[in-house]
């Protein structure tokens, strides 16, 4: 990949996009995970206004500090950004406690997490007149459908949703993304605790990214794969039938115009 190519032409798309939309800047939550730190830096780069946001909800206190010292790398290297920070977690404990009892492990709570989130970027975005930046990748969006709908699939544009993982650790690097962000195992910080995406998947991205390349090109022998190979394959395949819903546009129900 020709990395400063491919970072002056996203650049330029979020300018020439945030020209058409009318629209005056940009808004992004903050994890400490590398997708939103290239992805933030990118929005940093077109000296555009750029508002980072920490939303932590009982949050590992390492994904705060990787936060915490990412934002402070680009407030001291791009005067265009801004930061606050919103805990919601006295939000999500009110949110839990008039819900009904739940399991332990629940997704669906660790999923409320995220749509809080988005919530939170869209009063931001919305006061502001900013745009929210999706910080998601084409293994999370349009290959396994690693995240959640409404939550942190809940974006205006996705600037990197066409690199894979390794093309954005690889993009990152190239931006001088602080050391701490790039060593980091990826998580998607939903739960509260330190399991990565790849104790959640069962594979990692580079994995996840030769199924992804063997289905694309759509030739291919089960058979002649490794057993590890078959395994990840399985995976792959899974999660994308599954998660579907998400990657599809919403069904419509089209009356047919002789009974409307």
């Amino acid at each position: 990949m020709k990395v400063e190519a491919v970072k002056e032409y996203i650049v330029n798309w979020l300018s020439a996009y945030i020209k058409e939309s009318k629209t005056k800047g940009f808004v992004i939550g903050i994890s400490g995970g590398v997708d939103s730190a290239v992805t933030s830096t990118l929005g940093a780069l077109t000296n555009l206004p750029v508002l980072c946001v920490e939303m932590p909800i009982h949050q590992d206190k390492r994904q705060v500090t990787r936060a915490q010292n990412h934002i402070s790398f680009l407030k001291e290297n791009y005067p265009n950004v801004s930061s606050i920070e919103t805990d919601l977690t006295p939000v999500f404990d009110n949110l839990t406690f008039v819900l009904p009892s739940q399991p332990e492990n629940n997704l669906a709570l660790a999923n409320a997490r995220a749509r809080l989130r988005m919530t939170t970027l869209y009063y931001h975005a919305q006061i502001n007149n900013y745009l929210v930046l999706g910080t998601g990748n084409k293994i999370e969006d349009f290959g396994i459908g690693f995240y959640t709908k409404y939550g942190d699939g809940g974006v205006d544009i996705s600037p990197i949703a066409d690199l894979t993982k390794t093309e954005v650790f690889e993009l990152g690097k190239h931006l001088n993304i602080i050391n701490e962000i790039l060593i980091a195992p990826p998580t998607d910080g939903l739960w509260g605790d330190d399991r990565t995406d790849e104790d959640q998947i069962g594979a990692s991205y580079p994995e996840l990214e030769w199924a992804m390349d063997v289905v694309e090109k759509g030739v291919f022998d089960v058979t002649q794969f490794s057993p590890r190979q078959q395994e990840v394959f399985q995976i792959y395949t899974r999660l994308n039938t599954i998660n579907q819903h998400k990657m599809q546009a919403i069904p419509v129900c089209v009356i047919p115009s002789g009974i409307k």
